[in-house]
């Protein structure tokens, strides 16, 4: 019996050890009373850790679902589609870095700017066309009156000087072509040329005169001769030279060859096909001459674009025109096809004469609409 006593003593006093380091430090307990709440806390350190992990898993699953759910998708890029009036020759160069450095995809057809004008006004509400691309005022004064552009935005209108825009901010020149007469050299001094182009009209020019009456340029030039002068005058004028038996070419760079190798002695042409020439054969027997006393000889039209008002297309679109006045597109006109830049801070080529030294006559260019007035006159007069 005494056995069992003590092998009973002693597993209390294993059991009370056993609890004693357990427990954690704190002040004994009132002697006596049991401590179910170290039991407590010993059952909660085990559920714990359990609880946090399984609250975490979800959270990174909701993260990582996330994270594919907002993943963008890559987007088509812009599409605009060009009608240019102005020739591949010429501007396709800088078309093609248009699209590369913006990113739109440019879409060109190219063609005749009065009938492109004519196809734009005939498919209306139907042209695929986002952006007129023309290579006078006066085309684009047409699609302005019919009333197929959409307004540009300011901070486009506003790069070019109020002189070659539309009034209604409709399109913006982007760069400029003085016509000129180009002459032989070895056959003429400027001192021989007249102050006025309506002095082609007298004899002595007869038979040494050659245009293209088919070419835009040379109508838009007579529509500023109509609106400057009035109707009586052109008419007069067109009938003078007409009596002067004038060579008849398909363009500006058939009049310039045709003048350096001395089969006529002068020409009404646009400025800069002369330099394309030289840039092309080096030195010829041809200069520019601009006449004085802001004679309508000397006018300086635009090249210029706008964008059609059903284009599905129109931020891409202004975004195209706005990088045409850029200044590296507004350098490739001044270096590539020696146009006047419409940039103020784009000096122009230092072969060119400068437009502070030019006479240019006073008129606004978008009254160069009435192209049709000028083709029924030309067609009266049996010059088309």
């Amino acid at each position: 019996m005494r056995h069992r006593v003590s092998v009973l003593i002693s597993i209390l006093l294993m059991v009370g050890l056993l609890v004693a380091a357990c427990a954690p430090t704190q002040a004994p307990a009132p002697a006596g009373q049991p401590t179910p709440v170290v039991v407590e806390k010993i059952v909660e350190k085990i559920v714990e850790k359990p609880v946090e992990k399984i609250v975490e898993k979800p959270v990174v699953v909701e993260k990582i679902v996330e994270k594919e759910v907002v993943r963008e998708v890559p987007k088509a890029p812009a599409t605009v589609t060009v009608y240019s009036g102005r020739s591949k020759s010429l501007v396709g160069p800088i078309l093609e870095q248009a699209s590369k450095d913006t990113g739109i995809e440019v879409r060109v057809r190219y063609g005749d700017t009065a009938q492109l004008a004519a196809a734009i006004l005939e498919e209306g509400k139907r042209t695929p066309a986002d952006v007129f691309f023309a290579q006078d005022a006066g085309a684009l004064g047409a699609i302005s009156k019919a009333g197929m552009f959409t307004r540009l935005p300011d901070r486009i209108s506003n790069l070019v000087d109020a002189k070659f825009r539309s009034p209604k901010g409709e399109w913006v020149g982007v760069s400029g072509r003085a016509r000129v007469v180009v002459y032989n050299t070895q056959a003429l001094k400027p001192s021989d040329l007249p102050e006025s182009v309506y002095g082609f009209t007298d004899p002595k020019w007869k038979g040494k005169i050659g245009w293209a009456p088919t070419n835009a340029s040379l109508q838009a030039f007579v529509t500023a001769m109509r609106k400057l002068d009035g109707e009586v005058k052109a008419r007069q004028w067109l009938d003078g030279i007409k009596a002067n038996s004038p060579k008849k070419y398909n363009n500006n760079t058939s009049i310039v060859q045709a003048v350096a190798a001395g089969e006529i002695h002068v020409g009404f042409v646009n400025h800069y096909y002369l330099f394309a020439e030289m840039k092309q054969k080096g030195d010829i027997a041809a200069r520019n001459y601009y006449p004085k006393k802001g004679d309508v000889g000397a006018l300086m039209n635009v090249a210029g674009a706008g964008v059609i008002n059903v284009s599905q297309n129109k931020e891409a679109a202004e975004r195209f025109i706005e990088y045409l006045l850029s200044t590296s597109a507004q350098q490739y006109f001044t270096k590539e096809t020696f146009e006047y830049p419409m940039l103020k801070s784009v000096p122009t080529h230092p072969d060119i004469l400068s437009l502070s030294q030019i006479e240019v006559p006073n008129i606004d260019l978008s009254n160069l609409d009435d192209l049709d007035g000028t083709l029924k006159l030309l067609r009266d007069l049996g010059i088309l």
